[in-house]
């Protein structure tokens, strides 16, 4: 069960349309983002919405189970405007007013081994890197938390900073505007019926090409 989905990210127009900031975006492509009404809260942009209001995407589970009745009855949703690098100030102050444990919390981040056009939702694991994702460990004394990782590719040179913190060129934002729609799809499925029942199908899947 999630209850809290934080999209990490870099605040200020400058980074607006960078590779770090695919989450972002995910969030400004959520099936439900009209419903979010986003303040400035917990160190960054957070928003509520009751669970009754989250959209049914897929036909009923044949299965006959209720996973929808299991879902709290609020989800929250997290925009950490501290800089990537201090990501877990933010959501850890969020999940820590709403008495979230970190196995219920979605991280949504940007991911370099995964390549563009390809999405995957993942529990616990290694850190890849991720300055966001060492954040959230080293606040919460864990790394068992809920991810799901939009590829942003690796570059053909050593800059990584450079790179994810460059804009998505004119055919990228293309292959992306295709990932984005879907990867939320996705999102909505593992808010409403649980990111496990998701695995393995999307433990790495392409999605765009």
């Amino acid at each position: 069960m999630i209850e809290l989905v934080a999209f990490l990210g870099n605040h200020g127009r400058e980074y607006a349309k960078n590779r770090h900031n695919a989450a972002w975006m995910l969030a400004e492509a959520l099936p439900f983002a009209p419903s979010l009404s986003w303040q400035k809260k917990y160190k960054g942009r957070y928003a509520a919405l009751d669970s009754v209001r989250l959209p049914v995407l897929d036909a009923p589970d044949p299965s006959g189970s209720d996973a929808a009745q299991e879902m709290p009855a609020r989800l929250h949703f997290l925009m950490p405007e501290t800089f990537m690098n201090l990501s877990g100030d933010s959501v850890h102050e969020a999940a820590s007013f709403f008495k979230i444990p970190p196995d219920r919390i979605l991280i949504v981040h940007d991911e370099l081994e995964l390549p563009l056009g390809f999405a995957s939702l993942k529990f616990s694991g290694g850190l890849g890197g991720h300055n966001g994702l060492r954040s959230m460990k080293a606040r919460f004394g864990t790394a068992d938390f809920w991810r799901l990782r939009i590829g942003i590719g690796r570059p053909d040179h050593s800059d990584i900073s450079g790179w994810v913190l460059s804009d998505f060129s004119l055919d990228e934002r293309i292959l992306l505007d295709l990932t984005l729609p879907k990867v939320a799809v996705v999102l909505t499925r593992a808010l409403r019926d649980g990111p496990e029942k998701l695995l393995p199908e999307w433990n790495k899947k392409r999605i765009a090409e």
